[in-house]
């Protein structure tokens, strides 16, 4: 990889997925609102940064261009189809052969075969709630957004990530196709980690197509599991 766009780049998972991409040498754009153009000020002598709204179409058109991968988180920010408009317009734009990696939480299945537990269930449907009653965030159009992905015959992956905190990185999380799967019981990832997850996929071809489920490579549900998935 070359050139990657962020889009989503002012955000903690954006921003540590810039540390991870400089420190490959990749040159790397950054899409984030103009009112978080600031807390891009560590990066600003070495990246480009296109201020403006992730689902503007014509911000991202000029974002995308001529980038060999695009990451992008999904936030179901408001009530206006920010995460569908958001992914609609990377699928539109990217270049053909790209790659396009995005990400989103456990709640997205890609075949249905997922199997939540009862918490997950309840403060999916309880912040969904309440997120569109305060009217700051649809958690549905995260879904429609990935219903777009999954329809498309770009060159995408869907990275599903639990659980996240801060910390020292603790490696490359491990992944599974299906929530419920005991490897992911801890359900915690560190952040950083997460990021990492992601801009490896961009040159990992065995994710293209595919949703994985992460979870952190240090937790104890993936020591306990990880031979049995890999071995």
């Amino acid at each position: 990889m070359k050139k990657v766009c962020v889009v989503g780049a002012s955000g903690k998972l954006g921003q540590y997925m810039i540390q991870h991409l400089l420190g490959r040498r990749v040159q790397v754009v950054g899409v984030c609102r103009e009112k978080s153009v600031g807390k891009l000020d560590s990066f600003k002598d070495r990246i480009t940064i296109i201020p403006g709204m992730t689902n503007d179409r014509e911000v991202i058109r000029k974002a995308v261009a001529g980038c060999d991968g695009v990451l992008t988180v999904l936030v179901p920010w408001g009530l206006n189809d920010y995460s569908s408009g958001t992914a609609q317009a990377v699928l539109d734009f990217a270049e053909p052969n790209a790659r396009l990696i995005f990400s989103c939480g456990w709640h997205i299945s890609l075949d249905g075969k997922d199997v939540y537990s009862r918490k997950l269930k309840f403060v999916v449907s309880v912040g969904g709630w309440i997120g569109k009653k305060l009217r700051i965030g649809d958690i549905d159009n995260q879904v429609e957004a990935c219903r777009r992905i999954f329809d498309s015959d770009t060159l995408w992956t869907v990275a599903r990530g639990s659980d996240l905190e801060e910390g020292e990185a603790q490696g490359l999380p491990v992944w599974s196709e299906h929530v419920g799967d005991p490897i992911l019981e801890s359900n915690i990832t560190r952040r950083t980690d997460f990021a990492l997850f992601m801009v490896e996929a961009l040159q990992n071809d065995d994710l293209i197509h595919k949703a994985p489920a992460i979870v952190g490579a240090k937790t104890a549900s993936a020591l306990a599991h990880k031979a049995d998935v890999y071995k």
